[in-house]
């Protein structure tokens, strides 16, 4: 976690943090279409309580899953 904080203090990039990150690769991951035991063994999460907490799904991905766009 210092790598990334000297990373952004050396970019000039403010209030990034390593579950800033966290937060957007499981988002990801459920974005590419993962189930959650993919995306728990992949970060590391054991209680799915925190994964869903981790996730962030936009409502673009949502539709796509859904079908609904053309």
């Amino acid at each position: 976690m210092r790598s990334l904080s000297r990373l952004c203090r050396k970019h000039k990039i403010e209030s990034l943090h390593f579950h800033d990150l966290r937060h957007e690769a499981t988002s990801r991951f459920f974005g590419k279409g993962l189930n959650p035991v993919e995306v728990a063994i992949i970060t590391g999460h054991k209680d799915t309580r925190m994964l869903m907490r981790y996730t962030h799904l936009s409502a673009e991905d949502l539709v796509k899953r859904l079908g609904w766009m053309g």
